[in-house]
């Protein structure tokens, strides 16, 4: 069974050559070494690349355990770029290889050498690794399968793979997993053993606790405004313990920098900018989110809202909170400010949209409530209202385009309709 990701296989192509490390980074089990060794080896080779011009290395593997020294490792690679011709270097695992950053820096610096880079440990999962090549570094991010993807290999109807993917998530591995109690003890371990346990090496956590008690916190109020002040204060009343405002926004950064979860901060539409706190936060696969509180609380309002966050970052927008701010008088004349929020303002160049995440809208009251703060933002940029039980897509009289979850998320320039 082979899933295609061609939104990153086409990033790759798109990268093709321009003299720096094409990083592919993103979570444990999301896909990166099949993106590497399968689907952009495919394309090379259709596309003409002699085999013998493809180089690839894991360098976990027992027989590749010699190449984790440079010293080996780079007359080896020097040997195998024996003409002018382009080579491809396809490196996995490479956190392994001992100052890696040194020998890649020396391999683009060969003309005829691209180069392209994964890894899995602690190092690797976290957002500043980019910073390790100086300048010469492309990161290309990757996410666990969205609906599409997932909906490309699955065999029953929508609304079955929909329940199924909002239970299970989008890892990879956890799709071709037939029984579902294989499924579940899969991902608890995968969370147990393996992403907390990066976090927890690479900071040296000394409360491995304290991390996995605001995970559990976390995982119960996705897309809830949050800060640390908050987060300290349910740890006092729910857990009885003392956790200073400080270490909460420590362990937070931790989570963010290892891709586990993902932030949208307010930004106030009328006024042009940014309010630092508090902040909503997101899972990156709610399969291991749905983990972490043993598959209980899985309301489909929130997990809606998740998956289109998560969609829209994987399609490049960047995400925020959007809050409309209006001053008015009361009924004896004071002035007052009132806030209504947008669950998404998405940006991508000159493009902007406006997006509210409505599980269902019953009746006309659900209608004006979801669209009044669309109305209220002063501009032209679209308006658009995501809810899971509209037949189609269609234009209501205000021109908010009420669109289909499925709508949305199966077609790929949906929000240009």
């Amino acid at each position: 069974m082979e899933i295609k990701r061609d939104i990153y296989l086409n990033k790759l192509i798109h990268k093709r050559h321009n003299g720096l490390i094409k990083v592919v980074t993103g979570i444990r089990r999301c896909g990166k070494s099949y993106l590497l060794f399968n689907l952009f080896k495919d394309y090379l080779i259709a596309e003409g690349v002699d085999s013998k011009h493809i180089i690839e290395l894991s360098f976990d593997t027992f027989e590749n355990k010699k190449f984790r020294d440079p010293e080996v490792l780079y007359p080896y690679l020097k040997e195998q770029i024996n003409d002018d011709t382009m080579h491809y270097v396809l490196l996995d695992e490479v956190q392994l290889l001992q100052d890696f950053e040194s020998v890649l820096n020396s391999l683009i610096r060969m003309k005829n050498v691209d180069v392209y880079v994964t890894g899995s440990n602690a190092k690797f999962l976290s957002k500043d690794i980019i910073t390790e090549f100086r300048g010469r570094g492309d990161e290309i991010h990757m996410y666990p399968l969205s609906f599409s993807e997932f909906m490309s290999v699955y065999s029953g109807t929508k609304q079955d793979g929909w329940d199924e993917y909002i239970l299970y998530g989008g890892l990879p591995p956890v799709i071709k997993i037939s029984d579902p109690n294989e499924k579940i003890a899969f991902l608890k371990q995968l969370f147990d053993e393996t992403y907390i346990s990066d976090i927890v090496g690479r900071h040296n956590v000394r409360n491995r606790e304290e991390l996995e008690e605001l995970l559990n916190i976390l995982s119960s109020a996705i897309g809830s405004l949050t800060n640390p002040a908050k987060l300290s204060a349910t740890f006092q009343t729910v857990k009885q313990k003392r956790i200073s405002n400080a270490t909460i926004k420590k362990y937070m950064e931790y989570l963010c920098d290892s891709f586990l979860i993902d932030s949208a901060y307010r930004y106030d539409v009328k006024g042009k900018k940014y309010i630092n706190t508090p902040v909503k936060y997101y899972f990156t696969d709610l399969g291991l989110r749905n983990a972490r509180i043993n598959f209980r609380q899985l309301e489909e309002t929130h997990t809606m809202e998740n998956i289109i966050f998560n969609e829209l970052k994987m399609r490049g927008f960047s995400v925020d909170v959007g809050v409309i701010v209006l001053n008015t008088a009361n009924e004896k004349g004071n002035g007052t400010r009132r806030q209504s929020e947008i669950d998404f303002v998405c940006n991508m160049g000159s493009r902007r949209y406006y997006i509210q995440s409505a599980y269902a809208i019953p009746n006309q009251g659900k209608m004006q409530q979801e669209q009044r703060p669309l109305l209220m933002t002063g501009d032209f940029f679209k308006k658009i209202i995501i809810t899971k039980n509209a037949p189609t897509s269609y234009y209501n009289e205000e021109g908010v385009l009420i669109m289909s979850i499925f709508d949305f998320l199966l077609t790929a320039n949906s929000l240009e309709l």
